[in-house]
This record gives structure tokens, C-alpha cells and sequence, in this order.
């Protein structure tokens, strides 16, 4: 798929995938719309590029006013920066996601305000969100169940990558909506990439998100970058090795250099070898994950030294 483009997910009934075209980078963001009996959306993108997500919508043959969900994964910008756009449009749509990420899409400016610090030049790729109203949002907690009429998904929340972070299942199905819980899968290297962005990436709750998808055996995972692929279990070990093998990473690079500027700056040039992503978002993928791995390091720190 190319940006703006659109397709069926393969053995999923009525699902299919928007290619938002994040980073001007093709299949890097992922939005999924169910056309079922009651239409959602799971995920936004960051809004930029919502009039080709709109297309998408129309062409897939679901009526604005019949769309019933709208379900950001987390508050994150790459997922939820549509929400309010999105809101606007379909007038008849609840917005759902995780409750710690609720205040968040109410009122967006603290979050605008640390997406920019986290991603520096990489703003331009985003939008300026627009406020969800309050009485259209409302939180999910683990193991509530989101009616799509002839279906449903379970709510399961994952905080290994944020506190406001969940995934979702479709039993019948088999599908795990796993937004950033999975990691980034890449499909023209076939691998997964950790993502641990700062503040409040925690690697032990992440193992425990991963090992919770694990145990759902599910047929499909349906990822927020790059988009769906059928369930491999030895994906999942894969993801967990890549995690911790990330963190060790930044932890030995912290105790050689004892500077974590020069942390981050070792990882962004490091990155200048990362084939399948365009260099510009290479550098910028690297530079968060060590900020979000150093500040993990720093919180395990002080709670070793509190006990």
C-alpha cells in the first residue's frame, strides 16, 4: 500500500486497513475501520492527513452518520491526534479509549506540548489536534467489552508503552488490535523494532503486555505501524528479546560514555545503517527510544535506592 491507500485485512470479515502515511513514509501508520454493524475506527493517525482516512470511510461504503466508534488505542499523538478532526466529522460517534488517556484528547495542550519535545523536527508531520468534547469520550478500563453489533472487542490494557495504552481482541476472529504493545513490525526486514518512548516506558510492564497477547493465541495481530500479519508465536519472543536487548543497549552505552547526550547521539548516528525507514525518521525513532529507555533506567534507579 501507498499513503492514503486502502485494503482489506485477509481473513478478517469486514475489516480493513488505511495507510495514513505518517512521516512520508508508506504504511508506517495504520488505521483500521470496521465495516460492521456498528462501524468504528480504531486509531486516528495524527490527523495531518484525516481527508484521505474520510475517502477511505466513503469508499469502503459506511455512511457518516453511521459511524458508532471511534477507538484510539492511546493518547499518543501518532494514534489519537485525529480524534477531535474525526469527532467533527462523524457527529454520531462515541470516542473510546483507555481512561488515563481521556483527559488527554479533552484538553490537548499538555500533550501537544510533550509530543513536540519528544519528537522535535518530527512535528511537522503532526497536526494541531482539536479538543474531543467531554460528553462524547469516555474511558475503558481491562475487560470491558466495546458492542460492534455483530461482534465485539475486549479491552485489555497493555501500560508497558504508556500508562493510557491498551490493545484490543476480537475473539471470534482471533484479531489483536496491539497498537504499540507488540512492538513495531517490520515487514521488509521481518522483525520486530521496540518502541519505548519517554516519559514512562517501563521494559517489565512491556514483557507482561507482550506475554498477555501471547496467551490470547490469537490468528491475526493487527499493528499500529506497518499493518496486519497472521499470528506467529515465535514473534512474540522476538518482540520480548528485542525489548531487553534494547534496554541493555542504552545501559551499557550509559555506563560507557557517563553522558546521556552523548547516549542519544551514539543511537541517532547508529541509525544513519537503518535501510527501510527514510534517515530522517531513523534518527528520530532512535533518539526517543534511548531518551524513553533512559528514563526508564533513571525511575528503576531511584526506586532501587528508595527500598
Amino acid at each position: 500500500m501507498h499513503a492514503g491507500e486502502f485494503e482489506p485485512v485477509r481473513g478478517v470479515d469486514d475489516l480493513y486497513v488505511h495507510d495514513t502515511g505518517m512521516y512520508d513514509t508508506d504504511e508506517y501508520g495504520a488505521v483500521y475501520v470496521y465495516d460492521t454493524e456498528r462501524p468504528a475506527v480504531i486509531d486516528t493517525g495524527t490527523g495531518a492527513n484525516r481527508e484521505s482516512l474520510f475517502e477511505t470511510v466513503e469508499a469502503i461504503g459506511i455512511d457518516r452518520e453511521a459511524v458508532a466508534w471511534m477507538l484510539p488505542t492511546h493518547a499518543h499523538l501518532d494514534h489519537a491526534g485525529g480524534a477531535g478532526h474525526l469527532a467533527e466529522r462523524y457527529e454520531n460517534a462515541a470516542v473510546r479509549l483507555p481512561e488515563k488517556g481521556v483527559r488527554h484528547l479533552v484538553d490537548p495542550d499538555t500533550l501537544v506540548a510533550g509530543t513536540k519535545s519528544a519528537v522535535g523536527d518530527q512535528w511537522q508531520y503532526y497536526d494541531e489536534p482539536v479538543a474531543v468534547p467531554e460528553d462524547r469520550i469516555s474511558g475503558l478500563t481491562e475487560g470491558d467489552r466495546i458492542d460492534l453489533g455483530d461482534r465485539e472487542l475486549v479491552v485489555h490494557e497493555a501500560p508497558g508503552h504508556a500508562p493510557h495504552h491498551a490493545f484490543y481482541h476480537e475473539p471470534d476472529a482471533g484479531v489483536v488490535f496491539t497498537a504499540d504493545a507488540a512492538g513495531i513490525y517490520v515487514p521488509e526486514v521481518d522483525s520486530v523494532r521496540p518502541t519505548a518512548p519517554p516519559p514512562q516506558f517501563d521494559l517489565d510492564q512491556c514483557l507482561r503486555d507482550l506475554s498477555a497477547i501471547e496467551a490470547l493465541d490469537p490468528a491475526y495481530l493487527c499493528f499500529g505501524h506497518f499493518g496486519p500479519r497472521e499470528y506467529d508465536p515465535s514473534l512474540i519472543g522476538e518482540a520480548k528479546r528485542a525489548y531487553v536487548e534494547w534496554v541493555e543497549a542504552v545501559r551499557e552505552k550509559r555506563e560507557a560514555l557517563d553522558d546521556d547526550d552523548a547516549v542519544v547521539e551514539h543511537f541517532e548516528e547508529a541509525s544513519r545503517h537503518v535501510e527501510f525507514w527514510n534517515p530522517e525518521r531513523a534518527r528520530a525513532d532512535a533518539s526517543l527510544n534511548a531518551r524513553g529507555v533512559l528514563a526508564y533506567l533513571d525511575r528503576v534507579e531511584k526506586e532501587e535506592r528508595a527500598e
